[in-house]
């Protein structure tokens, strides 16, 4: 009696498969493995680095907006007072915007309570950077965080030459010694 061979080539079907398989341990590894600098996404920009200009606040220019001019005739942009009155406890205490110059994109400058914001917890102040800078955003401005010392205090940069704009924050937290990093 003559039994046939079921596979006379076994190799070929389990080298195709462990080709099948090695491909795509390859292809996932090397998805997981590439390094985010070798992808193309664009940049995001850093923040400005123009100082806080706090006589703003009392000496408005007319090329900036605070939390107390009002246009008469429209809607002022960035408008932020809805946000300032539904931010916690009156964290939000004033702004100065900026209108985009050749130097620098538009910016907004929120200075905040800085006693509220002491007591907030990290993820307390990154809603609160978030809720704003996406308020922001939406008139094309980047926000800068600072108290009425002028140390700043978080950052929501955004590159709108992107559709939709990529984002980033970054905040800076005291250590109980004082210290200041960023995060």
């Amino acid at each position: 009696m003559h039994i046939p061979k079921l596979c006379l080539r076994p190799w070929r079907w389990r080298s195709h498969r462990q080709i099948s398989f090695s491909l795509l341990l390859t292809i996932s590894l090397t998805t997981l493995l590439v390094p985010p600098s070798l992808a193309q996404t664009p940049s995001i920009p850093s923040p400005s680095s123009a100082p806080l200009e706090l006589d703003l606040l009392t000496k408005p220019k007319d090329y900036v907006i605070t939390a107390n001019t009002i246009h008469p005739e429209r809607l002022t942009v960035p408008s932020l007072w809805w946000a300032q009155q539904n931010s916690e406890k009156k964290l939000l205490d004033n702004w100065i915007a900026y209108p985009a110059s050749d130097k620098e994109p538009a910016r907004v400058d929120l200075i905040v309570n800085q006693q509220i914001w002491s007591l907030l917890e990290y993820v307390e102040r990154y809603d609160f950077v978030n809720r704003l800078g996406s308020a922001a955003r939406n008139f094309g401005y980047n926000v800068r965080v600072f108290n009425y010392q002028k140390e700043p205090l978080a950052t929501y940069t955004c590159n709108f030459n992107t559709s939709p704009a990529l984002c980033t924050i970054q905040t800076t937290v005291k250590n109980k010694i004082g210290l200041q990093r960023s995060l």
